[in-house]
Protein backbone atom coordinates (compact mmCIF):
# COMPACT_ATOMS: atom_id res chain seq x y z
CA UNK A 1 0.00 0.00 0.00
CA UNK A 2 0.97 3.84 -0.11
CA UNK A 3 1.47 4.84 3.22
CA UNK A 4 0.15 8.32 2.30
CA UNK A 5 -3.20 5.95 1.94
CA UNK A 6 -3.02 4.58 5.70
CA UNK A 7 -5.71 5.32 8.41
CA UNK A 8 -3.89 3.68 11.35
CA UNK A 9 -5.27 2.60 14.07
CA UNK A 10 -1.92 1.97 16.98
CA UNK A 11 -2.26 0.26 20.33
CA UNK A 12 -0.30 1.12 22.86
CA UNK A 13 1.08 4.31 20.86
CA UNK A 14 2.45 6.64 23.29
CA UNK A 15 5.79 5.48 24.17
CA UNK A 16 8.70 3.35 23.01
CA UNK A 17 8.05 1.07 19.31
CA UNK A 18 4.24 2.68 19.35
CA UNK A 19 5.40 6.51 19.86
CA UNK A 20 7.96 5.95 17.02
CA UNK A 21 6.02 4.10 14.79
CA UNK A 22 3.13 6.47 14.84
CA UNK A 23 5.86 9.28 14.37
CA UNK A 24 7.23 7.90 11.50
CA UNK A 25 3.87 7.04 9.88
CA UNK A 26 2.79 10.31 10.69
CA UNK A 27 6.31 11.93 8.27
CA UNK A 28 5.43 9.38 5.91
CA UNK A 29 1.98 10.87 5.38
CA UNK A 30 -0.34 8.36 7.29
CA UNK A 31 -3.51 9.20 9.09
CA UNK A 32 -2.74 7.64 12.63
CA UNK A 33 -4.56 7.36 15.85
CA UNK A 34 -3.18 5.91 18.98
CA UNK A 35 -4.42 4.38 22.12
CA UNK A 36 -2.89 4.33 25.86
CA UNK A 37 -4.07 3.93 29.21
CA UNK A 38 -2.93 6.83 30.33
CA UNK A 39 -4.88 10.09 29.78
CA UNK A 40 -1.05 12.46 30.31
CA UNK A 41 0.70 10.14 28.10
CA UNK A 42 -1.68 10.07 24.95
CA UNK A 43 -2.23 14.07 25.07
CA UNK A 44 1.57 14.26 25.39
CA UNK A 45 2.28 12.05 22.28
CA UNK A 46 -0.73 13.48 20.24
CA UNK A 47 0.17 17.07 21.24
CA UNK A 48 3.95 16.34 20.13
CA UNK A 49 3.36 13.95 17.06
CA UNK A 50 0.27 15.68 15.27
CA UNK A 51 -2.22 12.49 15.52
CA UNK A 52 -5.04 12.10 16.99
CA UNK A 53 -5.94 9.10 20.08
CA UNK A 54 -8.35 8.93 22.74
CA UNK A 55 -7.44 6.40 26.29
CA UNK A 56 -8.08 3.03 26.39
CA UNK A 57 -7.53 -0.43 28.35
CA UNK A 58 -7.44 -2.60 25.51
CA UNK A 59 -8.11 -5.17 27.99
CA UNK A 60 -11.53 -3.60 28.40
CA UNK A 61 -14.15 -4.79 25.85
CA UNK A 62 -16.31 -1.64 25.94
CA UNK A 63 -12.99 0.19 25.54
CA UNK A 64 -12.19 -1.40 22.35
CA UNK A 65 -15.34 -1.12 20.70
CA UNK A 66 -15.16 2.85 21.50
CA UNK A 67 -11.83 3.28 20.49
CA UNK A 68 -12.50 1.82 16.81
CA UNK A 69 -15.82 4.00 16.99
CA UNK A 70 -13.58 7.26 17.61
CA UNK A 71 -11.01 5.97 15.44
CA UNK A 72 -13.30 5.64 12.13
CA UNK A 73 -15.44 8.56 12.53
CA UNK A 74 -12.54 10.91 12.96
CA UNK A 75 -9.81 9.41 10.38
CA UNK A 76 -12.90 8.90 7.88
CA UNK A 77 -12.09 5.30 8.06
CA UNK A 78 -9.91 2.53 8.81
CA UNK A 79 -7.32 0.33 7.05
CA UNK A 80 -4.05 -0.51 9.21
CA UNK A 81 -4.87 -1.79 12.57
CA UNK A 82 -1.70 -2.02 14.98
CA UNK A 83 -1.57 -4.50 17.87
CA UNK A 84 1.23 -3.14 19.70
CA UNK A 85 -0.02 -3.13 23.57
CA UNK A 86 1.87 -4.92 25.69
CA UNK A 87 3.23 -5.46 29.64
CA UNK A 88 5.65 -7.68 30.77
CA UNK A 89 6.04 -9.77 34.11
CA UNK A 90 9.18 -11.86 34.72
CA UNK A 91 10.38 -14.32 37.14
CA UNK A 92 10.62 -17.84 38.23
CA UNK A 93 7.53 -20.57 37.87
CA UNK A 94 7.60 -21.05 41.88
CA UNK A 95 7.59 -16.91 41.82
CA UNK A 96 5.15 -16.08 39.34
CA UNK A 97 1.57 -15.44 41.01
CA UNK A 98 -1.22 -15.79 39.26
CA UNK A 99 -2.50 -12.25 39.86
CA UNK A 100 0.63 -11.18 38.06
CA UNK A 101 0.42 -14.19 35.36
CA UNK A 102 -3.31 -13.09 34.49
CA UNK A 103 -2.85 -9.24 34.02
CA UNK A 104 0.07 -10.33 31.26
CA UNK A 105 -2.64 -12.54 29.28
CA UNK A 106 -5.41 -9.85 30.01
CA UNK A 107 -3.46 -7.00 27.61
CA UNK A 108 -1.55 -9.37 25.72
CA UNK A 109 -3.33 -11.97 24.48
CA UNK A 110 -7.37 -11.01 25.23
CA UNK A 111 -6.87 -7.36 24.26
CA UNK A 112 -4.92 -8.40 21.17
CA UNK A 113 -8.19 -10.73 20.54
CA UNK A 114 -10.64 -7.68 21.08
CA UNK A 115 -8.94 -5.88 19.10
CA UNK A 116 -8.45 -8.26 16.00
CA UNK A 117 -11.73 -9.01 16.26
CA UNK A 118 -12.95 -5.26 15.84
CA UNK A 119 -10.59 -4.65 13.06
CA UNK A 120 -11.81 -8.11 11.13
CA UNK A 121 -14.95 -6.91 11.57
CA UNK A 122 -14.33 -3.70 9.64
CA UNK A 123 -11.74 -5.02 7.07
CA UNK A 124 -14.51 -7.93 5.52
CA UNK A 125 -16.93 -5.46 5.00
CA UNK A 126 -14.32 -3.20 3.31
CA UNK A 127 -13.01 -6.45 1.48
CA UNK A 128 -9.67 -4.88 2.51
CA UNK A 129 -7.08 -4.09 5.69
CA UNK A 130 -3.63 -4.36 7.27
CA UNK A 131 -3.27 -6.43 10.46
CA UNK A 132 0.09 -5.75 12.36
CA UNK A 133 0.36 -7.92 15.78
CA UNK A 134 3.68 -6.87 17.64
CA UNK A 135 4.73 -10.11 19.17
CA UNK A 136 8.80 -10.53 20.25
CA UNK A 137 11.45 -13.10 19.65
CA UNK A 138 9.49 -14.17 23.36
CA UNK A 139 7.33 -15.57 20.79
CA UNK A 140 9.84 -18.27 19.48
CA UNK A 141 11.34 -19.65 22.35
CA UNK A 142 11.00 -19.44 25.71
CA UNK A 143 13.80 -18.41 28.33
CA UNK A 144 14.62 -18.66 31.89
CA UNK A 145 11.87 -16.50 34.08
CA UNK A 146 9.51 -15.83 31.17
CA UNK A 147 6.56 -18.25 32.13
CA UNK A 148 4.23 -15.31 31.92
CA UNK A 149 5.51 -12.89 28.93
CA UNK A 150 6.84 -16.04 26.60
CA UNK A 151 3.50 -17.89 27.25
CA UNK A 152 1.25 -14.53 26.33
CA UNK A 153 4.13 -14.06 22.67
CA UNK A 154 3.43 -17.59 22.10
CA UNK A 155 -0.65 -17.32 22.13
CA UNK A 156 -0.14 -13.63 19.84
CA UNK A 157 1.47 -15.83 17.24
CA UNK A 158 -0.85 -18.68 16.70
CA UNK A 159 -3.83 -15.75 16.70
CA UNK A 160 -1.64 -14.02 14.20
CA UNK A 161 -1.51 -17.50 12.08
CA UNK A 162 -5.38 -18.22 12.66
CA UNK A 163 -5.88 -14.67 11.85
CA UNK A 164 -4.30 -14.69 8.12
CA UNK A 165 -5.64 -18.03 7.29
CA UNK A 166 -9.28 -17.06 7.95
CA UNK A 167 -8.77 -13.28 6.49
CA UNK A 168 -6.89 -13.42 3.43
CA UNK A 169 -9.55 -14.46 1.43
CA UNK A 170 -11.23 -10.95 2.79
CA UNK A 171 -7.62 -9.35 1.12
CA UNK A 172 -6.43 -8.64 4.80
CA UNK A 173 -2.57 -8.88 5.22
CA UNK A 174 -1.66 -10.52 8.65
CA UNK A 175 1.55 -10.00 9.45
CA UNK A 176 3.65 -9.99 12.77
CA UNK A 177 7.04 -8.29 14.07
CA UNK A 178 9.12 -9.53 15.95
CA UNK A 179 11.49 -7.68 18.00
CA UNK A 180 14.49 -8.29 20.34
CA UNK A 181 15.82 -6.24 23.22
CA UNK A 182 14.60 -2.69 22.38
CA UNK A 183 15.92 -0.30 23.83
CA UNK A 184 12.53 1.48 25.75
CA UNK A 185 10.68 2.27 28.82
CA UNK A 186 9.70 -1.62 29.03
CA UNK A 187 12.34 -2.59 30.77
CA UNK A 188 11.89 0.44 33.82
CA UNK A 189 8.12 -0.82 33.71
CA UNK A 190 8.82 -4.40 34.81
CA UNK A 191 11.62 -3.46 37.05
CA UNK A 192 14.68 -4.64 35.17
CA UNK A 193 17.91 -2.70 34.12
CA UNK A 194 18.48 -1.38 31.51
CA UNK A 195 21.10 0.48 29.80
CA UNK A 196 19.63 3.35 27.62
CA UNK A 197 22.88 4.68 26.32
CA UNK A 198 23.84 1.58 24.48
CA UNK A 199 23.82 2.29 20.78
CA UNK A 200 24.60 -0.82 19.45
CA UNK A 201 20.56 -1.69 20.91
CA UNK A 202 17.66 -1.75 18.69
CA UNK A 203 15.88 1.40 19.50
CA UNK A 204 12.05 1.88 19.10
CA UNK A 205 12.80 3.57 14.93
CA UNK A 206 14.02 0.40 13.94
CA UNK A 207 11.13 -1.85 14.48
CA UNK A 208 9.06 1.29 13.38
CA UNK A 209 10.97 1.32 9.83
CA UNK A 210 10.13 -2.79 9.35
CA UNK A 211 6.71 -1.90 10.05
CA UNK A 212 6.16 0.84 7.71
CA UNK A 213 8.38 -1.23 5.34
CA UNK A 214 5.59 -4.34 6.33
CA UNK A 215 3.13 -2.24 4.97
CA UNK A 216 4.79 -0.60 1.43
CA UNK A 217 4.69 -4.00 -0.08
CA UNK A 218 2.07 -3.83 -3.49
CA UNK A 219 -1.01 -4.98 -1.70
CA UNK A 220 -0.48 -8.25 -4.38
CA UNK A 221 1.61 -9.81 -1.75
CA UNK A 222 2.50 -9.60 2.33
CA UNK A 223 5.86 -10.25 4.28
CA UNK A 224 3.95 -12.87 6.97
CA UNK A 225 6.53 -12.01 9.91
CA UNK A 226 9.66 -9.94 10.30
CA UNK A 227 11.93 -11.03 13.22
CA UNK A 228 14.56 -8.02 14.16
CA UNK A 229 17.89 -8.47 15.66
CA UNK A 230 20.17 -6.12 16.81
CA UNK A 231 23.22 -6.60 14.66
CA UNK A 232 25.82 -6.72 17.05
CA UNK A 233 24.92 -6.03 20.49
CA UNK A 234 27.20 -5.20 23.58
Amino acid sequence: MNIKDAKVLLTGGSTGIGYQTAKLLKQQGAEVFICARTEKDVEKAISELGIRGTTADVSNEEDVAKMFEKAISEMGGLNVVINNAGIGSFGALVDTSVEDFTKVWEVNVKGAFMVGKEAAKHFQKENTGNIINIASTASQKGFAGGTAYCSSKFALAAMTECWRAELRKHNVRVMQVNPSEVVTQFFDKVGMEQDKENESKLQGTEIAHTISSLLSMNDVGFITDATVWATNPK
